[in-house]
């Protein structure tokens, strides 16, 4: 088990060489969401040096401020992306590998999750297999990105695994439309609304539409990049 000095950066192997120069990942990021909004969001990006970072390998295990973490590749979303697994509280910090949850959609079903397929990794059996490893580490709790802390595991994880197929389904029913980006994005529009209306969401559909509206936009980019690229 390696210690971690002060400030150091734990990364995937492929996520270090952006760290280290992050003009393509800038660059990037700027295709997804516009100069303006990328600017907005992000501001700078600074390099981080070269022996300030730290590549793991699969499982391997960091102590962090005498806490010991283990960190597990999950591909699916993002090739560089790994997950954070803390075995004293039994929970782990995913990123993006195990969904989105908003908390202004919870209902007295509990909580709302589905993927994020956004450009340019996005691959369905990838991300079926993030789902089942961090489901093998048995947690009780999940940290997500976007956004905090979910525990009803066992049906999110069904609940992944379901919208996984059913964005992927989605997307190949419009593979061959002439405009194919606003057809899929209105599918996905009407997708959430019905999800949503099952979960006992009893917000109106524009409040639906104004929730969602990024990541509408964001997955039907990585869907439309995973159809011409698969």
């Amino acid at each position: 088990m390696q210690a971690l000095p002060n400030a150091k950066a734990v990364l995937h192997p492929r996520g270090a060489p952006h760290m280290i120069d992050p003009e393509k990942l800038i660059r990037g990021a700027q295709v997804v969401y516009g100069e303006e909004k990328f600017a907005a969001e992000y501001g700078n990006i600074v390099p981080i040096a070269r022996d300030r970072i730290l590549v793991v390998d699969d499982q391997q295990e960091v102590k962090l401020n005498g806490r010991e973490m283990q960190c597990i590749f999950t591909e699916g979303h993002a090739r560089h992306h790994y997950v954070l697994s803390d075995p004293r509280s039994r929970a782990v910090f995913t990123g993006d590998s195990f969904g989105l949850s908003y908390r202004e959609l919870d209902t007295a079903k509990g909580e709302f999750i589905y993927p994020t397929t956004t450009p340019i990794h996005f691959d369905p059996p990838e991300a079926h297999k993030a789902v089942d490893r961090i489901m093998a580490l048995q947690p009780t709790q999940l940290f997500l990105t976007h956004y905090s802390r979910v525990s009803e595991l066992h049906r999110l994880a069904d609940n992944m695994h379901k919208r996984i197929d059913d964005f992927v389904r989605l997307a190949e029913r419009h593979v061959n439309d002439d405009e194919r980006t606003s057809s899929m994005q209105t599918s996905m529009y009407g997708y959430f609304v019905e999800e949503l209306r099952a979960h006992g969401y009893s917000g109106s559909i524009e409040q639906v539409h104004a929730i969602v509206e990024i990541d509408v936009t964001l997955n039907t980019m990585g869907l439309e990049y995973w159809l011409d690229h698969r």
